[in-house]
């Protein structure tokens, strides 16, 4: 009986071993995934286009010449990009975190038919697939005047942005309606309500948005391609298409580029992670 008893210990402790083993190898080969195309990008932005075409991509670089960022940056076209998109970012960012707060504070404040109606009116548009209404927007965007302009993305991307509503919803639920009736008590207007209590108990879920919204508006190609075909409307994914379609094509200064175009984002990320984390663990533990 004692042998049997250590043998089925001995299979349980195998077993967790295994376990353990495939759970770090499978992190192990996540991160290569990730971080492989990364090196291989940051050791080809420092090499020249003679060291670039004649050695391996994990070779280290022998000039660790800073020339090619300094060509994507203003011959590139790559500083308009920047400009461009931080234009679009910040007042497409600014609209979401305004006009996203305002219809949770609504819809999760006030119950009712008509919030109920566009509740489910917001959870038919997620079911809805974009691509099906471009010709509309299209149209639309078109006889409104917009097409070639940097208004046309900044209205698609605030007015569709139906996840962060939802969001907002999610944090809301976890603001004690209390407060709101204690300062209608004292005299306050919903106004004041939402600029004095919501919005700053929104803060984690503001810093998660805007990371969402940050990235997805960075990443996205479609819709600058489509909709700013002026050349002075280039944003940081269409300046590097337009560099890669070009003639002659020197990844040397492609790869700088795109290493210049990762710095916002990841600069971003690094001040906003703590409320994300923050955000994250929020209404976890309940009193």
């Amino acid at each position: 009986m004692a042998a049997a008893g250590r043998s089925i210990k001995e299979q349980a402790k195998s077993g967790r071993l295994v376990v353990t083993v495939l759970k770090y190898l499978t992190l192990v080969v996540g991160c290569l995934v990730v971080f492989i195309p990364i090196v291989v990008i940051l050791l080809g932005a420092f090499k020249d286009g003679k060291e670039f075409a004649n050695t391996g991509v994990f070779e280290l670089p022998k000039s660790w010449s800073f020339g090619n960022f300094k060509t994507a940056f203003f011959e590139g076209k790559v500083l308009l990009g920047l400009r461009n998109t931080g234009i679009i970012l910040l007042v497409s960012c600014a609209g979401t975190i305004l006009t996203g707060t305002m219809t949770a504070f609504v819809i999760q404040r006030f119950d009712g038919y008509f919030t109920r109606a566009v509740k489910g009116l917001f959870l038919l548009a997620t079911l809805l697939p974009n691509i099906s209404m471009q010709v509309t927007v299209f149209r639309i965007v078109s006889k409104l005047g917009l097409y070639n302009t940097m208004w046309a993305p900044i209205i698609l991307y605030v007015g569709t942005d139906i996840i962060s509503i939802y969001i907002f919803m999610q944090f809301l639920s976890q603001i004690s309606v209390s407060l709101d009736e204690s300062a209608i008590m004292d005299g306050a207007s919903y106004p004041r309500i939402y600029f004095s209590i919501i919005l700053p108990n929104l803060t984690p879920a503001i810093a998660t948005v805007l990371i969402i919204k940050f990235v997805s508006i960075y990443n996205d190609f479609y819709t600058p391609q489509l909709y700013m075909q002026n050349e002075k409307l280039l944003v940081v994914s269409t300046v590097l298409y337009k560099y890669i379609s070009s003639t002659t094509i020197k990844w040397e200064v492609v790869f700088a580029g795109i290493i210049l175009c990762i710095i916002p984002t990841l600069v971003i990320f690094l001040s906003l992670q703590k409320y994300i984390y923050s955000g994250l663990v929020s209404g976890s533990v309940k009193e």
